[in-house]
């Protein structure tokens, strides 16, 4: 769900941050982001019924939780997470528990989402090619598409499939932001505010010479319009959360609201 990281162009510490959607990173991670636009997140990556985990030659695989009825199997939680570490630059086995309960959470949210907002167009060419470029870059030692086509690999993924993750990433974003956009406003006090409370006092402690307001006013304007996004991206989450059916293999009855 990263939405983007966005950052003014100031010198040296100061900047102005766009927290990741999760989403929240539906922080994108990457989107989101790194960042990426403003909702980044949660809304990456698609839950799908992928090919089952291969060990010693056997299958092994599992359901590790159902969404309204839709299967999430232990692969896909898996490849959740090998795509979001791809996504930034890391290892899939240095993510701590933590971190892979919240991959599942969003693949969670990532669902719930999708009920409500089914994409009917591919995500531009251009859009999903820039994001791709995006992402090379974090892999400087893959100059040629051999080497990059090997690290994909090592990943489980391929240039298609990355393509495709990022593509509906995309797609999901934009319906979120078509849907939640229109009722954000942010008027000027809103700016002034920001500005005379927050970003004026953290380009003093920094030593940088102060911003003109005018010079700055746009740029605080589109930060506490995505802020806004994400607090009622979260509110709107928790409120799919309490209404469905999501269940675990623990769960005594099958299915629970969590």
């Amino acid at each position: 769900m990263k939405l983007r990281m966005l950052k003014l162009g100031m010198s040296k510490l100061v900047t102005i941050k766009l927290a990741t959607i999760k989403l929240v990173t539906i922080k994108l991670k990457g989107i989101t982001a790194g960042r990426r636009f403003v909702i980044a997140m949660v809304m990456a990556i698609p839950v799908t019924m992928t090919a089952p985990l291969a060990w010693a030659g056997r299958i092994v695989d599992r359901v590790v939780t159902s969404v309204n009825g839709h299967v999430v199997l232990q692969s896909d939680w898996e490849q959740e997470v090998a795509f979001e570490a791809f996504s930034n630059g890391r290892d899939p086995d240095s993510f701590t528990s933590a971190e892979r309960a919240a991959a599942l959470d969003r693949l969670i949210d990532q669902e719930l989402l999708r009920e409500q907002v089914r994409p009917s167009q591919p995500a531009p060419a251009p859009e999903v090619s820039a994001r791709v470029a995006e992402v090379r870059k974090l892999y400087p030692d893959c100059p040629t598409d051999e080497s990059w086509h090997a690290k994909l690999q090592r990943y489980g993924l391929t240039e298609s499939s990355l393509e495709k993750r990022l593509s509906d990433e995309i797609q999901l974003m934009k319906l979120v932001e078509d849907r939640l956009r229109p009722s954000i406003q942010i008027d000027q006090h809103a700016v002034e505010n920001y500005y005379q409370t927050q970003l004026l006092p953290e380009m003093q402690k920094a030593g940088d010479h102060a911003k003109p307001l005018t010079e700055v006013f746009g740029r605080i304007k589109d930060l506490l319009a995505e802020k806004k996004m994400n607090e009622l991206l979260t509110g709107w989450l928790a409120s799919l959360r309490s209404g469905s059916h999501i269940a675990t293999p623990e769960s005594s009855g099958g299915d629970q609201n969590r």
